[in-house]
């Protein structure tokens, strides 16, 4: 038994040995400085970061520096293989030209069945990711961070200012993650689905504030599966450019519709300003179908012309959720049907009796819906409204269980309302 105890620990001391001689010899992490980049500021790093990414070494490296680039750094995923951009919070990539920062090219053209990989999308293309970078615009076409034809495109820890989009998701794309981001001040969009085929999207735990065309943008395309939770986002119009939103789902023109939304957990507000509201979905799509599917739940809500604004919907709910400062109205539906609006909380707060404040009306609107439910609604204080809960041209709607207080006209008013009830409400 000695002898055999002698023997493994002489093993486990050679096998130890071989593995720290392996670690040692091992090569070297490279760098962008290892190509050629200067990370000074002021030298044009763009060759060196291209050779970097052609090296096929997989794991680019950003070390401490300010990385100057004047045109896209165009990652072609299938001839690079799977690859990553890092940086730990320490460097900064500034994009002196048009068009986005990195560009992210896959070949993926089918869905998320498994079924639908070609085998070279597992082997060469997927999960590319980008963390830990600071993205800064240096000229007016500049964008941040743009994919297409991506398989878990990941984007994580980035920070991207001063660009015209942030992120932007084009042509065809499968299982986006967006997390622990601050997209801010960016002329455009912060996250922009830009006529995209895309089903299932997670954009969590990020800022995404004061960009001038909208917060999260999605127009047009074949979209599904879009979450958005546990983010703040605010200010994302700008006061001089045309009416946005902090979230925006416009199925214009779109030929397969967007649907299969959960907005969850947020704080969406401001700003104040014409046509600007927090959650903006149009839901009609090029052949004139209504899309929905699209739950709204447990986010704080204000300071915007409407918080929540529902346009050619159907299938949307809305409960759990906080509403104040609506200065046109707190929440507007119409031509929508099957609206499940549950108990929300509409509420003027004493506290927030200063300024401007004063002259938000809040309440609720339905114009020329059908098929809705709304219980459990909490309005206090509506202003300037007509009523603080209005039906317009509905039918076959049930208002239950709701308290409406110190509205300075009508509690409720149903106008031209047909095969609908109105009860147990206080």
């Amino acid at each position: 038994m000695a002898m055999l105890c002698s023997s493994c620990v002489k093993v486990w001391a050679m096998a130890a040995f071989g593995l720290f001689t392996a670690i040692a010899a091992a090569e070297p992490v490279k760098t962008v400085r290892d190509f050629g980049a200067k990370g000074d500021g002021q030298a044009d790093d763009t060759e060196a970061i291209e050779r970097a990414v052609a090296a096929g070494i997989g794991d680019i490296r950003f070390p401490r520096g300010v990385y100057r680039i004047t045109r896209p750094i165009v990652i072609d995923l299938d001839r690079v293989g799977p690859i990553s951009l890092a940086a730990d919070a320490t460097a900064r990539v500034v994009m002196a030209g048009p068009g986005p920062a990195f560009r992210l090219m896959g070949t993926h053209d089918g869905t998320a069945d498994p079924a639908s990989f070609k085998p070279r999308v597992w082997e060469r293309q997927r999960s590319p990711m980008v963390d830990g970078l600071e993205i800064v615009g240096d000229h007016p076409e500049a964008c941040g961070i743009e994919a297409a034809g991506t398989m878990q495109c990941t984007i994580t820890r980035t920070v991207i200012r001063k660009t015209l989009h942030a992120i932007h998701l084009v042509k065809r794309n499968r299982n986006v993650i967006v997390s622990d981001c601050h997209l801010y001040e960016n002329r455009g969009a912060g996250v922009f689905y830009d006529d995209v085929s895309l089903h299932q999207s997670n954009i969590t735990g990020c800022h995404i504030s004061y960009n001038g065309a909208g917060g999260v943008v999605c127009r047009g395309g074949d979209v599904r599966n879009i979450h958005v939770a546990g983010c703040d986002i605010e200010g994302n119009m700008d006061p001089k450019g045309p009416p946005a939103a902090n979230v925006l789902i416009d199925c214009t023109g779109s030929p397969a519709g967007i649907a299969e939304i959960a907005v969850t957990g947020c704080t969406i507000q401001h700003s104040h300003v014409p046509g600007a509201a927090n959650i903006r979905f149009v839901g009609a799509d090029a052949k004139d179908r209504r899309w929905g599917h699209f739950t709204i739940t447990g986010n704080v809500l204000s300071d915007v012309e409407w918080n929540i604004e529902l346009r050619k919907a159907r299938g949307v709910t809305i409960v759990g959720n906080t509403f104040w400062m609506g200065f046109a109205g707190d929440l507007l539906a119409e031509d929508c049907s099957n609206l499940v609006i549950g108990a929300n909380n509409f509420d003027r707060n004493p506290g927030y009796a200063y300024g401007r404040s004063l002259e938000a009306k809040g309440g609720v609107a339905l114009v020329n819906c059908r098929d809705c439910t709304l219980t459990g609604l909490h309005l206090n204080g509506v202003q300037g409204a007509p009523a603080g809960l209005i039906l317009r041209n509905c039918s076959r709607c049930l208002v239950a269980q709701c308290t409406i207080l110190d509205c300075d006209n009508a509690g409720a008013l149903l106008d031209n309302v047909t095969d609908s009830r109105l009860l147990g409400c206080l």
